[in-house]
C-alpha cells in the first residue's frame, strides 16, 4: 500500500486521525506566533481577537440572583464589579506569570477580559455581596422588596355598615 507523500518530502506522511479542533487550535497558535511578530514582546493580549469569554451561571432563588463565574488565576485586586440598573459588569486581568524556561505552547489566556450581564429583574444594590473561592466568583444579588399587596378596610361616616350590624336610617 503506498503512503501520501508531501510534495518535496521523501518520507511518507502518516496517518493521523482528523481533528478539527487541533486544526482551529494550531491555526489560532500560528496567528498569535504571527500577531506576537508585529507587535513584539513574548506576553502580550490577544485583544478583541481572542477576548476570553469566562463560563458564567446565572441562578435565580426566590431572594436573590447568583452569579458564578470562572476566574482561574485571577487575583481579588484585579477584579471590578460594577452594577447599573439591572446590569452586571464584571471585568478583570489575567496576568502572565514569570517563566524561567522558553513556553512552547501557550493555551491559557492573558491580558483584560469583561463580561456583562442582564439580569432578569430588579436588583437590591446596597446589599450585593462577592467572594472569590477556588477560582470561582461569586456575587449575590438580592432581589428588590417590591411592596406586598395589603388589604385596605375602608373607614368613615361613608362606609357600608359591617355584615350583621342592625344599623337604620332615619
Amino acid at each position: 500500500m503506498t503512503q501520501p507523500v508531501r510534495a518535496g518530502a521523501s518520507r511518507p506522511l502518516s496517518t493521523v486521525r482528523f481533528d478539527p479542533f487541533r486544526e482551529i487550535e494550531d491555526a489560532w497558535s500560528r496567528m498569535g506566533s504571527l500577531l506576537g511578530d508585529v507587535v513584539g514582546g513574548e506576553h502580550r493580549s490577544y485583544g478583541a481577537l481572542g477576548s476570553r469569554t469566562a463560563a458564567v451561571d446565572v441562578e435565580e432563588t426566590d431572594e436573590a440572583f447568583i452569579v458564578e463565574l470562572e476566574t482561574p488565576g485571577v487575583r481579588a485586586d484585579d477584579l471590578s464589579i460594577d452594577l447599573r440598573d439591572n446590569e452586571l459588569s464584571i471585568s478583570g486581568e489575567i496576568r502572565a506569570r514569570e517563566r524561567e524556561g522558553t513556553l512552547r505552547r501557550q493555551g491559557r489566556r492573558t491580558g483584560r477580559f469583561e463580561q456583562r450581564i442582564t439580569l432578569p429583574g430588579e436588583v437590591n444594590p446596597d446589599a450585593v455581596t462577592a467572594a472569590l473561592d477556588c477560582g470561582v466568583l461569586t456575587v449575590r444579588l438580592p432581589k428588590a422588596r417590591r411592596s406586598e399587596p395589603h388589604h385596605i378596610r375602608i373607614s368613615g361616616p361613608t362606609a357600608a355598615a359591617e355584615p350583621g350590624s342592625t344599623q337604620r336610617r332615619g
